[in-house]
């Protein structure tokens, strides 16, 4: 294959271990993702998208899920179906901030790609979603639990953007049990919800999680109550 952009190889000073390659897209490569032009990646196979960065390092995944293009539902499953066939190492892939793939199509409020994401990562068909093993689960749940620099989970993502829809989606197969620590800057993502007044995840996410921690900032567990009252009957 002919490779029309520049190929970097970053070099992390251990000699024995192997260099991590990365390739910087150009600008038609980089505009492909964002447009969900499947066939710019015909030719591409595991190595070669694993590899592949913009310069802030999102890979073909962040770029799709964060353009501003208008992009139907449809091809934007598509893509996102047909490029983690070929490498399905994208799912787990950090970005410069730390954040996922899904990370970043909870902060959009792609509710269907988040539940495409979870399926992809349970290599499960929607059938199959209704009863994963726990392998399947386990995997699911390394995914929902990764963190960005900062801390957020794409759950507390989700609950900043009052994206309720996606909120239900990620909590779908978490043990509701799992207490949803605190950020960086103190914060859970019922805090966050309380502290926006958003009644509907607020009311899911006391619904889902038993175990879910009430912390905010400064440990303000008085204050995250009278804002969840401010919101409604929660």
């Amino acid at each position: 294959m002919e490779l029309s952009f520049n190929h970097i190889i970053i070099s992390f000073g251990e000699p024995k271990k192997p260099a991590n390659n990365i390739t910087y897209m150009n600008v038609s490569l980089h505009k492909a993702p964002a447009v969900g032009k499947i066939e710019e990646f015909n030719n591409y196979r595991w190595p070669e998208l694993e590899s592949l960065k913009s310069p802030n390092h999102d890979n073909v995944l962040h770029v799709n899920l964060s353009t501003s293009e208008c992009i139907g539902q449809r091809t934007r499953s598509d893509f996102i179906e047909q490029i983690l066939f070929k490498c399905s190492s994208l799912l787990l892939q950090t970005n410069a901030i730390g954040q996922t793939p899904l990370h970043v199509a909870a902060r959009n409020g792609h509710s269907a790609i988040v539940k495409l994401l979870i399926k992809s990562r349970a290599k499960a068909t929607d059938e199959d979603l209704k009863k994963l093993g726990m392998d399947q689960l386990n995997a699911v749940r390394e995914m929902l639990r990764n963190t960005d620099q900062e801390s957020n989970t794409a759950l507390h993502v989700a609950a900043r953007y009052g994206h309720v829809e996606v909120v239900q989606e990620l909590l779908e197969f978490e043990n509701p049990d799992f207490p949803y620590f605190v950020n960086r800057n103190q914060e859970t993502p019922l805090y966050i919800a309380a502290r926006r007044l958003d009644k509907l995840s607020l009311i899911i996410l006391l619904d889902k999680l038993e175990s879910i921690a009430h912390g905010g900032p400064y440990g303000c567990c008085a204050r995250i109550a009278h804002e969840a009252a401010m919101a409604g009957d929660v």
